[in-house]
């Protein structure tokens, strides 16, 4: 995400305006989850706005949306994906992926949909995705069918660790909601093509998810070591500190690999200027 009332005074500035949050997110960030995609189709002015927002380094990786992946099961739903990929079209240079996060229910007997599903999008569309049900973390047959196909496709399976948030005790709504929602679901650190996603969903205090950022570093170091380009997606529950969080754990990464330096946050900027004043 990249917009968020609680991130006016420590990330954007007082005086950003909510139209001016995109690029100045862009700014600091390399990439986005556009999560607004998996519950509304988004209009033509809008994507425009986005495009005008963001630079050509800057990657969005969008979700399909629900009504696909969850309400239809990928089944019968060619026009709809024809008319979701054409309306982003403005966007598609600078597309990170298209991820397709699928329902728990959605189990080893619909590969064959999702195999058929994936055939849909032009060969060079880059394509992310997230299964949920149980028998694709088993180590069986089950998953060994679905990361062969991944493999042979060049497609990535959207790695979600959610260890962290399941670690807070439920004393507020964002916690309740977020251990909900969020997948309860074993951590596979497998990457299937050359773009590994990590969706890592923090503990609401900062401090208490740096030892689950632990083997992270190793892996991303030696994913970025044989040439692969990784995502890496920070969330908590109520993502409040996301920005925070993340710029951190990105400074712990330059510790491990060489990575460009992230630009201060926009608010940063702003407070030197009051003080030079």
């Amino acid at each position: 995400m990249w917009s968020h009332n609680n991130w006016q005074q420590t990330f954007y500035g007082s005086g950003t305006k909510p139209n001016e949050r995109l690029e100045k997110y862009a700014s600091v960030f390399h990439t986005v989850e556009g999560n607004t995609t998996f519950y509304a189709t988004p209009n033509a002015a809008t994507i425009r706005n986005w495009h005008a927002s963001t630079h050509d380094e800057f990657r969005f990786t969008f979700k399909l949306p629900k009504n696909i992946t969850h309400q239809q099961m990928l089944r019968g739903c060619k026009a709809e994906l024809h008319d979701f990929i054409s309306i982003m079209e403005p966007l598609h240079h600078r597309i990170g992926q298209w991820t397709i996060q699928l329902p728990a229910a959605f189990g080893p007997e619909h590969l064959s949909q999702l195999q058929q599903f994936c055939a849909l999008f032009p060969k060079e569309f880059p394509i992310g995705i997230e299964v949920r049900h149980p028998a694709f973390f088993l180590k069986g047959d089950a998953e060994r069918a679905l990361n062969a196909w991944l493999i042979e496709q060049e497609y990535d399976r959207i790695i979600m660790d959610s260890r962290p948030v399941f670690t807070a005790k439920p004393n507020n709504d964002a916690i309740i909601d977020a251990q909900k929602k969020k997948p309860k679901v074993p951590v596979h650190a497998l990457a299937t093509a050359s773009n590994p996603m990590v969706r890592f969903i923090g503990h609401p205090l900062e401090n208490n998810n740096y030892d689950f950022f632990v083997p992270w570093l190793s892996k991303l170091a030696d994913w970025v070591s044989q040439g692969k380009q990784p995502y890496l997606m920070i969330h908590t529950a109520d993502n409040i500190l996301a920005p925070e969080l993340a710029a951190n754990l990105y400074r712990q990464l330059q510790e491990k690999v060489t990575l460009p330096d992230l630009n201060c946050f926009p608010a940063t900027k702003e407070n030197k200027q009051i003080q030079m004043f």
